[in-house]
């Protein structure tokens, strides 16, 4: 199960690096175009923006398990253990609703946007609102791993290193 939990994530942060190094090269290569043949990419705009969008979806459940998302402890930290661990339980409880409302919600607005065409690139707004669902359900995966040791001891093993990060927070 370790061995999965670490390509899962790896495949992950593969697909972020290869959605920022693709929006770099598709600036990159427009902005070159612009100052060298005076002429530039009409879709590279668009392109880069739904890339960036893509990125956010798709990043934002390892920003999760590495406990960048805002977050602010005073209160968990004022409990006694047993009620630090009610707390996190009932925030992992929370998140889960939620995330799982909102790919509902994403996955009902990518399939009403189907119709409609990007300006630019002339693709389906569907794959572009797709990012939400799919991004949404990746949060509930990286959720639903670190659960267990983030209510038990609000910290939890990452890559094998030892982390003090909090779903949803920063570290207390």
């Amino acid at each position: 199960m370790r061995h999965l939990e670490r390509l899962f994530v790896t495949l992950n942060g593969a697909a972020v690096i290869l959605l920022l190094a693709g929006m770099a090269g598709v600036v990159g290569t427009n902005v070159a175009l612009r100052y060298l043949t005076n002429n530039s990419l009409p879709w590279a705009d668009e392109a880069a923006r739904y890339m960036m969008i893509w990125m956010t979806f798709v990043g934002a459940g390892l920003a999760l398990r590495g406990g960048m998302h805002v977050a602010i402890t005073n209160l968990q930290d004022s409990l006694p253990k047993p009620a630090q661990r009610l707390l996190r339980g009932l925030i992992v409880l929370l998140l889960l609703v939620f995330f799982g409302f909102m790919v509902w919600v994403s996955w009902q607005y990518m399939q009403r946007m189907q119709y409609q065409k990007t300006p630019a690139l002339r693709l389906s707004f569907k794959y572009i609102y797709a990012a939400m669902p799919i991004g949404f359900g990746l949060l509930i995966l990286h959720l639903l791993l670190i659960a267990r040791p983030f209510i038990g001891a609000g910290h939890y093993k990452s890559h094998g290193h030892e982390t003090d990060a909090m779903p949803g927070g920063a570290n207390g």
